[in-house]
């Protein structure tokens, strides 16, 4: 039997900053699922809450403001009705057993950054796909989910290893497209703190980064090389 993927999506959330709705970004879930489903491996597209998801404006390609219009990818997959059907009435993650699924990627987008922190069923989750030695990935955004995970004697996650997220170079590209600032911490900033060794590369650049079989990538850009990492751990196994 091919082997399963988890994909998690985060729901429609408000942004505290800038008070408009937000939800996660297309690529980030399209480009990985485009890469796993080539390589013939099953995908489910969950998300913490369940029910319909709805991506971030800015990152659709059809949204006036052109932002995404370049991502040829993604456009392709809004106009195929079998893969747009998922996302009307995705399974909670409370719903499904992380027995039956051989790795994790969660996505990102901007509702992460008002809902995930927060999550302690989505921590413990992802931490049950860790423990289980099992590919857990965190792309963009979404990788503010691992600034709360901790081991087991209460060690942050993250301490020591070496991971990347959107940088702040990224952020200060945003802020300055926006006028304000747009996210309520950065996760570069964060993620340093606790003792990880963030690495990135130029703004808006694709890379991820493995440690062991924790996967890492740094933005919107960097799905389809997330997913090869991920590839790469289960080929292994």
């Amino acid at each position: 039997m091919a082997k399963q993927i988890l994909m998690v999506v985060a729901n429609p959330a408000t942004s505290t900053t800038l008070g408009g709705p937000v939800g996660f970004w297309a690529a980030e879930l399209i480009h990985p699922y485009d890469v796993f489903t080539q390589a013939g491996y099953g995908v489910t597209i969950a998300s913490p809450q369940g029910g319909r998801v709805e991506f971030d404006a800015l990152s659709d390609p059809r949204d006036a403001s052109g932002y995404a219009k370049d991502d040829t990818l993604s456009l392709d997959y809004i106009h195929r009705p079998e893969f747009m059907a998922q996302l009307e009435n995705t399974p909670a993650i409370a719903s499904l057993d992380p027995a039956e699924f051989d790795a994790i990627v969660v996505c990102g987008g901007q509702s992460p950054m008002f809902t995930f922190r927060q999550d302690e069923a989505l921590r413990d989750l992802f931490m049950t796909f860790y423990t289980a030695q099992k590919p857990s990935a965190a792309l963009c955004h979404g990788t503010c989910l691992l600034l709360e995970t901790e081991l087991a004697d209460g060690t942050p996650l993250i301490q020591n290893k070496v991971m990347t997220g959107f940088a702040n170079s990224e952020e200060d590209y945003a802020d300055q497209v926006v006028g304000q600032t747009v996210m309520p911490f950065r996760i570069e900033d964060e993620a340093t703190k606790l003792g990880a060794q963030f690495v990135t590369q130029p703004a808006f650049m694709p890379h991820a980064v493995r440690d062991g079989h924790l996967i890492t990538g740094q933005q919107q850009n960097s799905g389809a090389d997330t997913a090869r990492l991920v590839l790469s751990v289960l080929q292994e196994s």
